[in-house]
């Protein structure tokens, strides 16, 4: 007997039990749409994340200062009292793979315009900060280096934030009355920034940026600035300004435990290999279904080869050998699971789009992951009907002949 009579007879002999058949291949079906659907979701959440944290900058490398430690009982001076404007631009100057470093300045307002009243965050930075970021202007300017020099009373709305204080009005050339404690400063709106969106917990759009200087000296009296936002000089060399700027702060800090070194392509391995994690975890979660389904396969080839023990005694009579029985029973038992694979991908297909509709992700289905659950599938089939199919072909023809 040719394989194509071979699978001829396998499908025949599932069309003639066509509910038992579907039934056994529900668990195989499960399975594979769970796999497939973990997976879809996992790669698509994977790929949302990854696409948030690249928007955040250009090799983007943050340093922060770290929580106050002192010992023996003396209180160890704040760490952020000696993050200065200063600081940055000699972070710039001497070291060689940062071209840009960003001094941040951060705090919280009443802003004031006309009849509204909004609170919101004010960040003070200086002109690379668009750069370093990538972050767009929609309209008007951003802050220059002279604003900076002179402390100019100027601002740049986010996008959000120039709806909710001017809702359809131009915010350009408007003032703005920034309001902290009982300090109050008047602000020119110079630029409105492109909507950006939420990025890390932070809503870039919600946001007034100003010049380091103008937030430092006339708004939150401080001469210290809250955090650096640097830039590698590219993709290649992040890993070398990362060590550049760790060895830089150990000198003047004395201490690499007193600040917080950052780099955007350490945040991305981190996250890729988390969600990479959590998928194959829970892809191995969800394969247990397909064992199971194996299970039920074994099963209902077991009442198959019990059921049609006369039909293997008349074929052995006829001249039919093991292992034609044996393979005619194996086909059988691959075919039942790959039928349930693929149903189980589609099933998991159309799961996926849903979850990942509601979800708010992309639910993406790679050839891979398609591969894998069709492939496992085909050898959970393989597996689990070995044993019927031995059995099939050991049976005795006179025996089978008079099984009743």
């Amino acid at each position: 007997m040719s394989i194509m009579d071979t699978l001829r007879t396998a499908v025949h002999s599932l069309r003639s039990n066509t509910l038992r058949s579907i039934l056994s291949m529900l668990g195989i079906i499960i399975g594979v749409a769970a796999v497939v659907s973990v997976v879809s979701i996992g790669t698509g959440g994977q790929q949302r994340v990854l696409a948030n944290i690249s928007q955040l900058g250009t090799n983007l490398i943050t340093i922060n200062p770290a929580v106050p430690r002192g010992t023996a009982g003396r209180v160890q001076q704040e760490v952020r009292s000696v993050f200065t404007v200063d600081m940055a631009r000699e972070m710039e100057e001497i070291l060689p793979d940062v071209i840009n470093v960003v001094p941040v300045v951060t705090g919280r307002a009443l802003l004031v315009a006309g009849g509204v009243n909004v609170q919101a965050n004010l960040v003070g930075v200086t002109p690379p900060f668009v750069t370093v970021m990538n972050y767009e202007l929609d309209r008007g300017r951003f802050i220059t280096n002279w604003d900076v020099s002179e402390q100019q009373p100027v601002a740049v709305l986010g996008a959000e934030l120039a709806t909710e204080l001017f809702e359809e009005a131009d915010p350009l050339g408007q003032e703005i009355i920034a309001i902290v404690g009982d300090r109050r400063q008047a602000l020119r709106v110079v630029g409105v920034m492109a909507p950006r969106g939420q990025a890390l917990g932070g809503d870039f759009d919600m946001q007034l940026y100003l010049p380091v200087t103008t937030m430092m000296e006339r708004i939150a009296k401080t001469r210290s600035v809250s955090y650096f936002a640097a830039q590698a000089s590219s993709s290649e060399r992040a890993s070398e300004a990362v060590a550049q700027v760790q060895f830089f702060m150990t000198r003047r800090l004395g201490d690499a435990r007193r600040f917080r070194v950052a780099s955007q392509d350490q945040l991305l391995e981190t996250i890729s290999s988390v969600t990479q994690t959590m998928s194959i975890m829970l892809g191995g979660i969800a394969g247990i279904s397909l064992l199971v389904g194996g299970i039920g396969i074994m099963n209902i080839m077991l009442v198959s080869v019990t059921e049609r023990t006369r039909e293997i005694g008349i074929r052995k009579a006829l001249g039919a050998k093991r292992r034609t029985i044996l393979f005619q029973f194996l086909v059988e038992a691959v075919t039942l699971a790959a039928l349930g694979g693929i149903a189980g991908v589609a099933l998991g297909w159309v799961g996926a789009q849903v979850i990942g509709y509601y979800g708010g992700w992309p639910g993406i289905i790679s050839t891979e992951s398609v591969a894998v659950a069709l492939g496992f599938s085909a050898a959970v089939g393989l597996f689990f009907g070995i044993y019927p199919a031995a059995k099939a072909a050991r049976l005795d023809p006179v025996q089978a002949l008079s099984y009743e």
